[in-house]
Order: C-alpha cells, then structure tokens, then sequence
C-alpha cells in the first residue's frame, strides 16, 4: 500500500557528486522520519541519514560534512546529495520512510534499492 522508489544512482568517479531521489507513494497520511541506508557487498545495511518533519538531521559519522538530506513534505520526496564521494561510499542505497496511512497505521516501508558505484 505503501511504495518507495529510488533514482539517481550510478557510476562516479572519487571525489565527484551524486544526487539521489526518493518519492513516496500510495496510501499515506504523513510521513514523519525518511532516511537513507546504504549496504556494501558482505556487509549489512548501515544507516547514511534521516530527516524528520521538523527539519532535524543526522547523518552517519562516515558521511558528515559531505551528505546533505533534504525533504520536499508536500511531494513526500526525500533527496540525498552525496559529495567528495570515496570508493567506500560504493553500496546499494535504499530510501526509507515512517508513515502514517489514513487508517492511522504505522508502517516503515523500503524502496528497492539504487546502486551507487564510486570507482575510477
């Protein structure tokens, strides 16, 4: 009932900038907290950065100073702008979101997932 889908991943080279995109969709209230995870090969999902409504951010220590999260609440959109990449940076993705639906549900829902390569 709940969809998330991801875009603007790819391949960049170290130290270049990468924009991604998530737009929510489907039966939604609100949305109080999205975020971005990222998940290397062998390793598990790391958080990146989350955003609630009020505007309040954090970030992973790993990314800090370098990834901004911004949010769009009217287009229930969440982007992250990724910069001075490094080749650790490289992994899938995945956008997140904490809903409410109209039924007063709460739900957390995934996206599928983009992959971010950063490799010369």
């Amino acid at each position: 009932q709940v969809q998330l889908v991801e875009s603007g991943g790819g391949l960049v080279q170290p130290g270049g900038s990468l924009r991604l995109s998530c737009a929510a969709s489907g039966s939604i209230f609100i949305i109080s907290t999205m975020g971005w995870y990222r998940q290397a090969p062998g390793k598990q999902r790391e958080f990146v950065a989350t955003m609630p409504r009020d505007g309040n951010t954090n970030y992973a220590d790993s990314v800090k100073g370098r990834f901004t999260i911004s949010r769009d609440t009217a287009k229930n959109m969440v982007y992250l702008q990724m910069s001075s990449l490094k080749p650790e940076d490289t992994g899938v993705y995945y956008c997140n979101a904490d809903v409410i639906t109209p039924m007063m549900e709460a739900l957390s829902s995934w996206g599928q997932g983009t992959q971010v390569t950063v490799s010369s």
